[in-house]
């Protein structure tokens, strides 16, 4: 699933490096930009619409290993739409952000979450569903119950953040860090065909090549 780089020392002795790629799709001015920001900077910045895609990097330094993720800041114009796909080919998580202030963006999270669902297996990638912009809760026309239902029928993380007040920004990601990493132990432990925990090594460097 993920590029594993060699395990690094530390203090708590030897440690996996997982690099994990993780992108954000949504239609323009959900917040997209600005919870990228928050989660990096731990700072709120009013964005421009992005163009094409923006790039960020973040460390979380967790028990089970370091897990390093990149994130992709896809454009939310309907004139991009075409060429995301693009930018999300390889990814291992997906963050699929509505406002909660405007209904019809979360329709078009639906219609993201059907492009990822032609590209990947149901387990190749970890999806969420995030309704940012709580901080305008008084303007809502998504309600968190039905954000949470159509999350629970489609297998999907789920939480309603705010960019501007850091609510649940942190949250989010760190889910997915954990489910990412829970996906990675379960396949190390997965018994071979043949019955016997053993590796093949060739298999193992295919999968560790770039995505």
């Amino acid at each position: 699933m993920a590029q594993k780089a060699t395990p690094g020392t530390s203090l708590e002795g030897i440690r996996p490096t997982y690099l994990y790629k993780v992108v954000l799709l949504g239609s323009t001015s959900v917040g997209k930009s600005s919870l990228a920001y928050r989660y990096v900077k731990n700072d709120f910045k009013e964005s421009l619409p992005t163009v094409g895609c923006s790039f960020f990097t973040q460390t979380l330094n967790l028990e089970a290993g370091t897990v390093k993720f990149e994130i992709w800041d896809t454009a939310g114009q309907e004139k991009y739409h075409s060429v995301c796909h693009l930018y999300y080919r390889g990814a291992h998580a997906a963050l699929l952000v509505y406002d909660i202030t405007n209904k019809e963006t979360l329709n078009r999270a639906k219609l993201w979450l059907r492009d990822l669902e032609k590209e990947f297996l149901p387990d190749e990638i970890v999806i969420a569903l995030v309704g940012n912009k709580t901080d305008l809760a008084a303007d809502r026309e998504v309600t968190t119950e039905e954000g949470e239902e159509f999350a629970r029928t489609k297998g999907l993380l789920f939480v309603e953040t705010s960019a501007k007040s850091n609510h649940h920004v942190n949250d989010i990601f760190m889910a997915i860090a954990q489910e990412l990493l829970q996906r990675e132990q379960k396949k190390a432990s997965a018994p071979s065909p043949c019955g016997r925990s053993t590796v093949n090594l060739r298999e193992s460097r295919a999968r560790m090549g770039c995505c």
